[in-house]
């Protein structure tokens, strides 16, 4: 008996026989849905008047030869790694700050930033660039950043303050029996446990906040997508209209793959204790899901109900 067939009963000819149909018929369907998309953006097309040809004409990706072209282009994406970079160190050093702070025993320290966490989370992140734009006055770049640091520091926070949660009891007091006051024990022992546990969670989330710059974009801020959309379709024509949301595309995937990648590496990394990654197959890392994990697993840590203390 095989290790499939106690898990489940193997499939009969009837069950094969209807896989088989619904796997043909799937793959007919998407074979068809790109042979449509193909023709569709293939045949030409009609804008104010003029009869513009195909999007895979030779004449849609002229631009693309100019040296002029990729600069602009270049200054968007600089644009979009430099408000990235701020905001994610500025959103790290306040997940630090919130996690000490909503973790303390200070119920006045406590409190309050329990509560500007939970408005702050709340809060839709192009609302806060709107309003730090209208009321602050700071200019696009620092409204986009302020706001990312604000909203992402929120949850880099609870996952810092679940990982701290999540450490043994012990860790604690083994710090305290040697002397060590409350804020040194979680500053010197259990933050770097607990930053090294939620690091792909942080990674992940930064992800994110590199994906919420292009929100920029209402805000007036030339970052990729107003550079590439706006900036050059107003210059160059409706003619390179899809060949610029191409380059955009390519740009956004190679960027965010590249560091959604890296977050799984250092996912298998950190599971299996800085040694050698198996081949286990990971997922990108939800940080919501993984977050009410590390909460999840506290909270049974701390029942009463686990192992009697001797």
């Amino acid at each position: 008996m095989t290790s499939q067939s106690v898990l489940f009963d193997a499939p009969g000819p009837r069950a094969r026989r209807l896989s088989l149909i619904l796997s043909i018929v799937t793959g007919v369907l998407i074979l068809g849905g790109v042979v449509w998309l193909v023709v569709t953006l293939a045949a030409p097309r009609e804008s104010g008047g003029v009869i513009l040809p195909g999007m895979f004409d030779a004449s849609r990706w002229e631009a693309l030869a100019l040296a002029r072209f990729w600069e602009i282009v270049g200054a968007g994406v600089l644009a979009t790694l430099s408000a990235a970079a701020v905001a994610a160190v500025g959103a790290l050093v306040l997940g630090v700050l919130f996690s000490l702070m909503r973790s303390s025993t200070i119920p006045w320290v406590r409190v309050p930033t329990a509560w500007l966490i939970e408005f702050l989370r709340g809060m839709p992140v192009l609302l806060m660039m709107l309003f730090i734009l209208l009321i602050a006055s700071t200019g696009a770049f620092w409204a986009v950043v302020i706001a990312l640091i604000l909203y992402n520091g929120t949850l880099i926070g609870e996952a810092l303050r679940a990982g701290l949660v999540a450490l043994p009891k012990g860790q604690r007091e083994a710090a305290l029996s040697i002397g060590m006051r409350e804020f040194q024990s979680k500053r010197l022992v259990e933050f770097p446990q607990a930053f090294r546990q939620m690091l792909p969670i942080i990674v992940a989330q930064l992800v994110v906040l590199l994906k919420d710059t292009s929100l920029g974009y209402i805000v007036g801020y030339h970052e990729l997508i107003r550079t590439t959309m706006n900036q050059l379709s107003s210059a160059l024509g409706n003619r390179y209209l899809f060949t610029l949301f191409v380059v955009a595309l390519v740009i956004y995937l190679a960027i965010n793959l590249t560091l959604s990648w890296f977050a799984r590496w250092l996912s298998r990394r950190t599971a299996s204790g800085g040694g050698r990654s198996t081949k286990r197959g990971g997922g990108p890392v939800d940080p919501d899901q993984a977050i009410l994990a590390a909460q999840a697993t506290a909270a049974a840590k701390q029942s009463p109900h686990q192992g009697g203390n001797i």
